[in-house]
């Protein structure tokens, strides 16, 4: 097992002092985040599985969403990559804390145009699942290069986002529900429409209901800058409208998003960025997503995000590093995320085959224990998905 010690805070009560030494010890005591192990969650040599995102039930049942397309070197081809038109969404199932997973994937959705990316699970304090997505069409014969004004990937073009909704613990799947598009995006997909919102990361449920969720959007496609802006769904999911922009620069792009609410009632979004060193960048909302401060550089590489609430209030964020040693990293921060430049980084795994991983997503145990799984390769061999599991220690 590995132990990570963790930086304490002290909150100085200058009338109480024996009260104050009391809060440091048991703080202290509190400091020990414990890596129990790593878990392998699907692996097989046909295919090529990434990108997750997982949720606990209450019944204590994990559901975890992947991406899952063809292994192109399987089948003789020269190597595989992150479009193909047979990529579909699909999830497996634990109930005993991550220790065993069902071995057959089920099919959330397999998109009729091409193939879908990044399975995004947010579950409602209801028990519905929200769960993100967007997709790639493959055009063959050059037609690629015909389509004005969109965004390309070698002969795939872009479809924008969709969503799938249940309301019976992954069982059925309804949709898929289109977003509306951002304002003055200039992308359109596929189909010549303007874009469907869409990106990659957690959404959040506020204290009030409101379901935020920080999408991408291009404002130039040439060369690209990609923005980060809100979008907010009062029933669930089933619609969205346009709130404000959360993140946007002149040079820097912003991307992949994580919201996290905080207990004073902040929006905190932990965002990938392009063309700014691969730092992580945070914007913060006071105001219920109605405006967002500046965005602020968080000092450290890694992306994309995922962050959780400990059980003693501390919030912990995971994040992929595609930079040797590859591997997945994670931070503690304070429960009002205020402190993320100070926050020391810890090393869950660094023995990745190449920049080919990460994507991690992170839930509670019902045990107590923390899961966080990734998708993951060893010397440039099978994409799988991946966890490790973590324990506070009191």
């Amino acid at each position: 097992m590995e132990i990570f010690e963790m930086e304490p805070r002290l909150f100085i009560s200058s009338f109480a002092c024996v009260v104050c030494l009391c809060c440091f010890a048991a703080r202290a005591q509190e400091a020990r985040l414990e890596k129990v192990k790593d878990i392998v969650v699907y692996s097989d040599d046909r295919f090529y599985s990434a990108f997750p995102s997982v949720v606990l039930r209450a019944d204590g049942e994990l559901l975890l969403a992947f991406r899952r397309a063809p292994e192109r070197r399987y089948l003789g081809e020269s190597g595989s990559n992150h479009t193909d038109p047979n990529s579909y969404l699909v999830l497996v199932r634990s109930k005993d804390n991550g220790e065993t997973w069902t071995p057959e994937p089920e099919l959330i959705f397999a998109h009729p145009f091409g193939g879908s990316q990044d399975p995004c699970m947010t579950q409602l304090r209801d028990g519905t699942i929200v769960c993100s997505s967007y997709g790639w069409a493959l055009l063959r014969g050059g037609v690629a290069e015909k389509v004005p004004d969109t965004l390309r990937h070698g002969d795939f073009v872009f479809m924008g986002g969709y969503l799938m909704r249940s309301t019976d613990g992954g069982n059925s799947w309804q949709g898929p529900i289109l977003p509306p598009p951002v304002p003055d995006s200039v992308t359109q997909t596929v189909f010549r429409e303007p874009c469907p919102a869409y990106n990659r990361g957690p959404m959040c449920e506020g204290r009030d209901g409101t379901l935020y969720w920080a999408v991408a959007s291009q404002s130039r496609l040439q060369p690209r800058l990609t923005e980060v802006h809100l979008m907010a769904s009062t029933d669930g999911g089933l619609s969205w409208e346009y709130r404000t922009v959360v993140a946007r620069d002149d040079t820097a792009s912003f991307n992949e998003t994580a919201l996290y609410e905080t207990p004073n009632g902040d929006l905190v979004a932990f965002m990938r960025t392009a063309d700014f060193n691969d730092h992580t960048a945070i914007a913060r909302s006071t105001d219920g997503g109605k405006s967002f401060e500046p965005w602020m550089d968080a000092g450290f590489q890694g992306h994309p995000h995922c962050a959780t609430a400990l059980s003693d209030g501390r919030v912990l964020l995971v994040c992929g590093y595609r930079h040797e040693p590859f591997g997945i990293r994670a931070r503690v921060l304070d429960p009002e995320c205020r402190d993320i430049g100070q926050s020391e980084e810890l090393v869950l795994c660094d023995d990745g085959g190449n920049g080919d991983i990460g994507y991690p997503w992170v839930t509670p145990l019902a045990d107590g224990n923390y899961l966080v799984v990734y998708y993951f390769n060893k010397e440039n061999g099978t994409r799988h998905i991946a966890g490790t599991i973590l324990s506070v220690k009191q």
